[in-house]
């Protein structure tokens, strides 16, 4: 069988049990999802293992001390793993759920139940975990999922995908709604995104390259996100020590993701009291500035020039790019200029500033007051997600379980005909 008639046979099976998990309900998958808690702590020993072999290739082709260690399944990464599993078990079904009934001419009843996507096929990199986290997820909304994941990353995944049709299989489900496909053979993601007679959206998630890739590909609608540039705009009307707390937060708790700062804008009349603060603060920490000519002398030794290119930059490192603006108009008119869709922010103490800030300024999470990291499906309360979407249409933003639905209308009559 080659590579194109294997992706097609996966795609074939995944169909179809998508059709049979809506048929056998949400409480196998309930009972899967916390078989696989089990399986994942009982079998450390075979995970590591695995791991193993991609850790020694990965050493050998000279990948990066980032890269590996976002390969490594430590225990700490297979911990949250199986808290994850708790958590998304513990989650309502959405599947079948109906919303906002309501009643129409002739006494009929008219609302929308939730339903599955059908078929998901994720494309990502590196990091094993995504293979559980992405598989339990799609379970719980019902949907069967093919997942891709990085060659350097086989050996983890293929050890995963087992612990999962396991856990699927005394559950009652068929193995076949999650597949992992057995080839490391690139032609394998090209052949996936033909298949839109069975997949029904593609999700990649990795770097710019990849999610670029992805779009051009697929026949199927994708849902993506490009990068993340998010910026933090500083009004003359804030509580500066509270400001510098948050900014830091937003560049140095963790620097290499998508929701990091990478841009802060600061009004022209506190740029001068607050910017050596943040330079100050950050600097001590290795935050380097990409500094307009404004700001470059209130930034000190921490800072040089910006480039022009350093615009709507996503840096994933130390490095935030800062520009002193004359007001709101202007930060909002680079943020559309330059922003990514993903996450915005003000700092204001000035109510109305604020909601104009959230009325206009167009990403999937709009923020006053707190820190760009928040853009997460933990943090605002989604339980998990399977990554974060600056398409409209079908999500926006963190996508969890219920992102992960579609709806369709139902029509609730007693033998009414049209006239």
């Amino acid at each position: 069988m080659n590579t194109k008639e294997q992706m097609e046979l996966i795609g074939r099976q995944a169909k179809k049990a998508s059709a049979d998990l809506v048929k056998i309900g949400g409480g196998a998958v309930t009972r899967a999802i916390n078989r696989l808690a089990e399986l994942l702590g009982e079998e450390r020993q075979s995970l590591a293992e695995a791991n193993r072999k991609d850790l020694q290739a990965a050493e050998a082709q000279g990948l990066d001390a980032p890269k590996l260690k976002r390969l490594r399944l430590t225990d700490k990464v297979v911990d949250a793993m199986i808290q994850g599993c708790r958590e998304v078990a513990a989650m309502d079904d959405p599947v079948g759920e109906i919303e906002s009934m309501r009643k129409i001419k002739d006494g009929m009843l008219v609302g929308r139940m939730r339903m599955p996507l059908g078929v998901v096929c994720m494309i990502f990199e590196s990091r094993p975990n995504v293979t559980v986290d992405a598989a339990i997820l799609c379970l719980r909304a019902g949907d069967a999922v093919i997942l891709r994941g990085g060659s350097e990353a086989f050996h983890s995944n293929m050890a995963l995908a087992a612990l999962i049709h396991r856990a699927l299989e005394e559950s009652g489900l068929p193995r076949e709604a999650v597949q992992v496909p057995p080839t490391t053979d690139r032609a394998a993601v090209a052949e996936l995104l033909k298949l839109d007679q069975y997949i029904d959206v593609a999700i990649p998630r990795g770097g710019e390259g990849l999610i670029r890739a992805v779009a051009d590909m697929a026949r199927m609608p994708v849902l993506k996100h490009y990068k993340g540039v998010c910026h933090i705009y500083i009004d003359d009307l804030v509580v500066q020590e509270k400001a510098v707390e948050i900014v830091r937060n937003a560049k140095v708790q963790s620097p290499g993701v998508c929701n990091a700062l990478e841009c802060l804008l600061v009004h022209e009349a506190v740029a001068g009291e607050i910017l050596p603060k943040i330079a100050e603060r950050l600097g001590a920490e290795g935050v380097r500035f990409k500094a307009c000519p404004k700001s470059l002398p209130l930034l000190g030794e921490y800072a040089e020039p910006a480039a022009d290119e350093d615009w709507g930059r996503e840096f994933l490192d130390l490095i935030l790019a800062v520009k002193v603006v004359k007001d709101q108009d202007e930060a909002q008119a680079h943020i559309a200029q330059y922003g990514s869709n993903h996450t915005e922010a003000i700092l204001s103490e000035e109510y109305s500033r604020c909601m104009r800030f959230l009325r206009e300024v167009d990403a999937s999470l709009v923020v006053v007051n707190a820190s760009t990291r928040f853009n997460d499906g933990g943090q605002l309360g989604l339980g998990a997600e399977i990554g974060i979407s600056t398409s409209k249409l079908h999500a926006y933003g963190p996508m969890g379980v219920r992102e992960l639905t579609s709806s369709k209308f139902v029509l609730l009559g007693q033998g009414q005909i049209r006239d």
